[in-house]
């Protein structure tokens, strides 16, 4: 096979260094004492702020700027006002900003923007001051920011916007990893800056599963390859051999992501079932988007410190049941397979309750009294619905679905949303803050529901034309 061809496949987004193996679990240790005297590769880390931290605000309002500090170093901060401000804030919190020195300049996009101005909310956003998977600095950055906006721009700009009266948080990706864990019991009483938000939204969140599912699905598809009896540490040697064993190839030896076999018929049947199961969209359009598999094959091969953010290894599935059948047991070759299929333990102490902020991978629970709502695509290979899932079932174990609105978007890839969509959604999600009016969602959990061929068409807008349509209304 043309391997050149593949590498450039599996490497098409910066994105595929961030999502590294490894899964940040609960520790044994869990008073947080001495865990400050733990050093990781992280800390030794040097951020630097772009030349330019300016931007133009839309027509009608006014954007600040500039630089403060942050938990790592220094970090950048932006924030636009509607000339009518109703007192609101909503804090924006950006997603992976890959592995350079810079931080990054944050700004939302249109759609958001324009939403919160024209609803009388001004939006602020901080760079973080460290890049790579840093949910611990975006929280703790995020958070000095809300608190301490003002100040900034009364200093930098001379100027008094008035008092902030409510603050909200949303974010994407990574952003929205932040966005769902500031809102987290755990993660507000451990704050080194302690804000209590109004609300959130999350969109395309990752959170800590996000690491479970790359460490699982490298290993499967190595197994199934026939790789098992190599070391993991070899993966990222083995994957274009991996790819060519498991899908077929094109004319110019890249990867169609079809299964070529039955050993690759099984990996997406297993990828169905640990992304959530099966729902319109993924099969077809999200298991075959060459970026998103390109990135998540990417991330095999490393650690499972997430690069460094953690000081011991955190991946683990020396508990997982890896299935393509869904019947009640598992069948002789399942069994076989589960046997065969090399296992990681994970250091208990990997991501401890700290004693100078939260963990160093947040953790999401789905412990909140306020309202959340989050959107998510379901075709996304790579931040798997199965979170939305998993955010689900924690609310209820927390007794707080109540407070809890989720939106399930056809659409094949990562953040796939449509401008519409994120109008929608911001705006039901102010209202809902504002007046107490909750709005309509999407069931996550029934099997049956998310299987349906027009599972989210409720909020989908516009339809794809390149995807399945939906059924017209009767």
């Amino acid at each position: 096979m043309n391997k050149n061809k593949l590498t450039l496949a599996m490497t098409a987004v910066t994105l595929s260094g961030l999502m590294l193996v490894g899964c940040g679990g609960s520790s044994s240790n869990d008073s947080g004492d001495d865990v400050a005297q733990v050093s990781r590769e992280h800390d030794e880390r040097e951020f630097v702020l772009p030349a330019d931290l300016s931007f133009d605000a839309l027509p009608g309002a006014t954007a600040y700027y500039g630089d403060y500090d942050g938990i790592q170093g220094p970090a950048v901060y932006t924030a636009e006002f509607p000339a009518e401000w109703n007192g609101g804030v909503i804090m924006y919190t950006h997603g992976y900003a890959g592995e350079g020195e810079t931080v990054p300049r944050t700004v939302p996009n249109a759609a958001f923007r324009a939403t919160a101005l024209a609803a009388g909310y001004a939006w602020a956003a901080s760079s973080y001051s460290a890049n790579f998977y840093d949910v611990r600095a975006g929280i703790e950055d995020t958070n000095k920011l809300a608190l301490e906006l003002m100040d900034y721009i009364a200093a930098d700009w001379s100027a008094e916007p008035g008092e902030i009266t409510e603050r909200l948080i949303s974010g994407v990706s990574m952003g929205g990893h932040i966005a769902a864990a500031a809102v987290d019991r755990e993660n507000i009483e451990q704050a080194q800056y302690r804000v209590e938000y109004s609300g959130a939204m999350p969109l395309c969140q990752a959170e800590q599963f996000q690491f479970q599912w790359l460490g699982d699905y490298n290993r499967v598809a190595q197994q199934l390859a026939g790789f098992g009896s190599i070391p993991y540490e070899y993966f990222e040697t083995l994957t274009p051999s991996i790819v060519a064993s498991l899908f077929e190839l094109n004319e110019s030896g890249a990867s169609t992501w079809i299964p070529a076999n039955e050993n690759g018929e099984r990996l997406l049947d297993i990828a169905t079932i640990l992304t959530g199961g099966e729902r319109p969209i993924f099969r077809e359009y999200g298991f075959r988007n060459p970026v998103w598999q390109g990135a998540v094959l990417g991330t095999g091969g490393r650690d499972g410190t997430i690069n460094g953010i953690l000081a011991k290894e955190a991946y683990d599935n020396t508990d997982v049941t890896y299935r393509w059948t869904t019947g009640d047991t598992p069948t002789a070759d399942e069994i076989a397979f589960n046997e065969a299929i090399s296992r990681v333990e994970a250091d208990p102490d990997a991501n401890p309750l700290r004693n100078d902020g939260v963990r160093w991978l947040p953790e999401v629970k789905g412990d909140f009294s306020v309202p959340v709502l989050t959107m998510h695509t379901l075709g996304d290979f790579y931040v798997p619905f199965r979170g939305q899932q998993l955010y689900r079932e924690g609310a209820i174990a927390n007794g707080n679905e109540d407070m809890l609105v989720q939106r399930a978007i056809r659409a094949p890839s990562h953040c796939d949303f449509s401008g519409d969509e994120i109008t929608a959604a911001l705006t039901d999600f102010l209202v809902w803050v504002e007046t107490g009016t909750k709005p309509a969602g999407d069931d996550v959990l029934d099997a049956a529901v998310v299987a349906d061929a027009d599972y989210g068409c409720q909020f989908t807008g516009p339809e794809r034309p390149a995807l399945p349509a939906c059924s017209a209304p009767e």
